[in-house]
């Protein structure tokens, strides 16, 4: 019987940047993912404003760099996989400027009830000038953001 309160969460959506962070927040969000019996979706974005600033556009590293980073998290999606609390794991990697990416072919596709970032420590300049990604999602996205510091 479904209960027409309930609050919990049906898709959660990761997003991860590579950092050391990340499998502290992947963790958490297996946790979230498996106490909600939901849909765990991975997404991580290869920035390629920092390979456009290289001069070219070199294509033909964004494979190694998509392999990289499903081998850093390969061992968590396993345990997620295993975990038989989470119905569905899936993991995007996509090449593109990281906000916009994020959004318009990820979040806006998926349409997670939660989605889980990091608090990255950037420089006090560099947040001045390109903002945080999680301060983006609370403008951008209509779902809750659980911000994992």
């Amino acid at each position: 019987m479904t209960n027409q309160n309930d609050l919990g969460y049906k898709k959660v959506f990761v997003s991860l940047d590579g950092t050391e962070q990340q499998d502290k927040v992947l963790e958490r969000a297996i946790v979230v993912a498996a106490n909600n019996g939901a849909e765990l979706y991975i997404g991580h974005v290869i920035d390629s404003t920092v390979l456009e600033t290289a001069g070219t556009y070199p294509a033909d590293l964004i494979p190694g760099m998509d392999k990289a980073f499903r081998d850093s998290v390969e061992p968590l999606v396993r345990k997620a996989e295993e975990n038989p609390d989470i119905p569905k794991v899936e993991v995007q990697v996509k090449t593109g400027r990281v906000r916009e990416t994020l959004k318009d072919d990820m979040l806006d596709t998926i349409k997670p009830d939660l989605v889980l970032c990091g608090a990255r420590g950037l420089s006090s300049i560099k947040y001045a000038l390109l903002g945080s990604i999680s301060t983006f999602l609370l403008r951008n996205t209509e779902c809750d953001i659980l911000v994992v510091k």
